[in-house]
């Protein structure tokens, strides 16, 4: 990128009025344009691949996909483009899910504009921008004691599915299905599955 060029930005945001509101925001900056907005996550790699971006920001909460499994995508397939995710939510676990699946810039979105605008300045210059409020509550708050299949029966059982849909959905057994929710309730020292999907929401591990 030249010094003349803009940013190209991917905007990932569920709520029409946050994700106008952004990109206006982010269209006063001289040096930023936003080149594509999606409202699902499950839209953001197609859109990364018909519009080259630099940076991709991307809301926590949207339908189809979480804006962490996208990031974990876009990481995968298209290396060279930099994820910044957003949340409403200050959960520590957030952190640590979001920087594993690939981003480099952490923020609340209460944040004010012209953060947002350095951050993405910053890591196309190659740095990692980090809520500092969110940094201490992730060390505060420990590693995630969940596997990534125990995450996975979590989210499946979260919307009530009994352990025989859980099982077809993920191709396991019921067995094995009702060990997972059985060692996932103990690590998070509660006494059934919709307690331990509630923890584990709470503290962002899902």
């Amino acid at each position: 990128m030249t010094s003349t060029d803009s940013i190209r930005v991917l905007l990932a945001e569920d709520q029409s009025m946050v994700r106008e509101a952004l990109a206006a925001l982010l269209g006063l900056e001289p040096d930023i344009e936003v080149v594509t907005q999606v409202a699902r996550g499950d839209e953001v790699l197609a859109a990364a691949r018909a519009t080259p971006v630099d940076v991709a920001l991307l809301d926590i909460e949207m339908p189809g996909m979480t804006g962490i499994e996208a990031a974990g995508q876009l990481t995968a397939e298209l290396p060279g483009v930099k994820v910044v995710v957003l949340t409403t939510f200050g959960r520590p676990g957030y952190l640590r899910t979001a920087m594993e699946a690939g981003a480099v810039a952490f923020l609340v979105k209460d944040a004010p504009a012209a953060q947002l605008a350095e951050a993405i300045r910053k890591v196309l210059a190659g740095e990692r921008v980090i809520d500092p409020t969110l940094a201490a509550a992730a060390l505060a708050g420990g590693a995630n004691p969940l596997t990534d299949r125990e995450r996975e029966v979590l989210r499946v059982a979260a919307d009530g599915s009994t352990n025989a849909e859980i099982a077809a959905a993920l191709h396991l057994s019921q067995g094995t299905v009702r060990n997972y929710l059985s060692t996932a309730i103990q690590k998070l020292a509660t006494r059934n599955r919709a307690e331990a999907v509630g923890v584990a929401r709470e503290k962002g591990w899902l």
